[in-house]
């Protein structure tokens, strides 16, 4: 199992932190960056390998990759998103095809989480779970999150931004559990779902899978501080509460 994070995006709401940096290396506890904390995290519970996917101002993280690796003992393999400032996520965890084969645990280069978020998903294994998601079910839900519908039996039904925050089981916080006998099934589904449309998100090639039948599950994190950061506030609220980690 490795871990892999997805660090290609642009994060133009950041400005002018990403005129030089990508998302994931803006800092949110002192000089530690949100891609620091996930690495920790990854460290922690055990992984020794994280493949990152790289695009925007890249040589950023080239730059620090050795730095990293002797700060926290893991091997990092980065992958190049040539389409990083064009076309959205699918396209990015497209690129890491090849590394979800491993077994992975997937986390978005912006989501500020703690390890409870890892341990919990890896504690779900074990009952024949091909892909398993980080859902919180405690957050009230607004337009802007990730959220998801989910049946007791068949696991996710639905997982889009464009849904009524009522209808919802909870959000997606951008964590995944990918076992390797799935990165077969999810690439071609990812390659459907940004050749319909680059702009898509990599959990509309989530939402394909489980058109073809395929069965999702998810895991609850339980009442915890965490925060996907797209602008200032997320940025504001990520440094209130990644210190408490």
């Amino acid at each position: 199992m490795i871990g892999l994070v997805l660090a290609a995006g642009a994060g133009r709401r950041l400005r002018p932190y990403t005129d030089t940096l990508p998302k994931a290396l803006v800092p949110v506890d002192g000089d530690t960056t949100v891609l620091d904390l996930t690495l920790g995290n990854f460290a922690e519970v055990g992984l020794t390998e994280v493949a990152i996917v790289v695009g925007y101002r890249k040589e950023a993280v080239y730059e620090r990759k050795e730095a990293l690796e002797a700060k926290y003992g893991l091997k990092l393999t980065l992958i190049d998103n040539d389409k990083a400032e064009e076309w959205n996520n699918a396209y990015s965890l497209w690129c890491a095809r090849d590394a979800i084969q491993h077994t992975v645990i997937l986390a978005n280069g912006d989501t500020v989480h703690p390890v409870s978020v890892e341990k919990t998903l890896l504690a779900a294994r074990g009952n024949g779970q091909k892909i398993i998601l980080a859902l919180d079910t405690v957050k009230k839900l607004a337009d802007e999150e990730m959220k998801v519908i989910v049946d007791p039996e068949k696991g996710v039904q639905k997982i889009t931004k464009l849904m009524d925050p009522a209808e919802a089981t909870g959000e997606y916080i951008g964590v995944t559990l990918i076992e390797g006998e799935a990165a077969a099934e999810l690439a071609d589904a990812l390659k459907t779902t940004f050749e319909r449309d680059p702009d898509l998100y990599y959990e509309d090639g989530y939402q394909e899978l489980v058109n073809r039948g395929f069965k999702v599950d998810v895991a609850p994190i339980g009442d915890i501080k965490w925060v996907e950061i797209d602008n200032h506030d997320d940025l504001a609220k990520g440094r209130e509460i990644a210190c408490q980690y």
